[in-house]
């Protein structure tokens, strides 16, 4: 069990490396071209907690207000900048069903655990950030529609996460037989329900496809403007009233959970850090 932790570690390590030149890249990128975006659950929770990475964290999260997060996507997306490609879902896609945008770094393999297998690399999780209204009510009442959709989205597409409790691995199976829309419209009903309001013009703004649910939902105070934090050997920006959001999300959020729990949660089933996934 020792050397198996010891080689995940190892393994984590490796991951974290190549993405930080991926953040710095995506950092400068967004302050050349004046986009506000924000660090997102564990890696705003790194940032301050650890001044970088959580220890056994693979992945960044980053949001955007949606009017940035599309302008990002008309500059990038179809284009290959520095080895790094972004990819949204599209109209009629195949294999990515995700209601966000993926950075990936073309110079990786990674397969996630998933119905489709889905070919890519390393990346970084971009979320769109939207409004919700200006009555907390009112927020809790638009999100919950868009919650349940995409739940039964991820469990049409996405294949069993083997550290899943047998009961979780049979809602998720008992999903894939319930009639109603297929994937591809029910990211059409999620992406206009998400784009009701815009992010700006409301007291209430969310991360609508976030795992936390409605705790996604803050006060645009508190994200505030975006903060520069140090992240490791760079700097990357943050959301401005942290100790408000990191609570709403975790808690006691300075305390480090129980050694059993500090695993990724991730499920990979093939991961290469030194050969494109384009290679065939």
């Amino acid at each position: 069990m020792g050397k198996e932790m010891k080689e995940n570690e190892i393994l984590v390590n490796s991951i974290q490396k190549k993405l930080i030149p991926m953040f710095a890249w995506f950092h400068e990128f967004c302050v050349n071209n004046g986009l506000r975006y924000y660090a997102l659950g564990g890696t705003m929770l790194g940032a301050v907690r650890h001044k970088g990475f959580i220890p056994w964290d693979d992945d960044i999260d980053v949001g955007m207000p949606r009017k940035d997060y599309d302008k990002f996507l008309k500059l990038c997306k179809g284009k290959k900048i520095n080895n790094y490609e972004v990819e949204c879902n599209e109209k009629d896609s195949t294999d990515f069903f995700y209601g966000y945008a993926k950075i990936y770094d073309t110079t990786t393999t990674l397969i996630e655990h998933s119905r489709y297998n889905i070919k890519r690399g390393i990346f970084i999780d971009l979320f769109p950030l939207d409004g919700a209204g200006n009555e907390k009510k009112e927020a809790l009442k638009l999100h919950k529609p868009v919650y349940w959709r995409y739940q039964l989205l991820m469990a049409k597409t996405c294949a069993f996460n083997r550290t899943r409790a047998w009961y979780k691995k049979a809602a998720v199976l008992l999903c894939r037989f319930i009639p109603g829309p297929n994937n591809n419209r029910l990211l059409s009903q999620i992406d206009k329900l998400c784009k009701k309001y815009k992010f700006d013009d409301c007291k209430y703004v969310a991360n609508m496809l976030g795992n936390w649910g409605e705790r996604e939902i803050v006060e645009k105070r508190v994200m505030g403007m975006p903060r520069l934090y140090q992240f490791e050997n760079i700097q990357i920006f943050g959301v401005e009233n942290y100790d408000v959001y990191l609570t709403k999300l975790y808690g006691n959020w300075r305390e480090l959970p129980p050694k059993e729990k500090q695993i990724t949660h991730h499920d990979y089933v093939y991961l290469n850090l030194n050969q494109s996934f384009y290679e065939k």
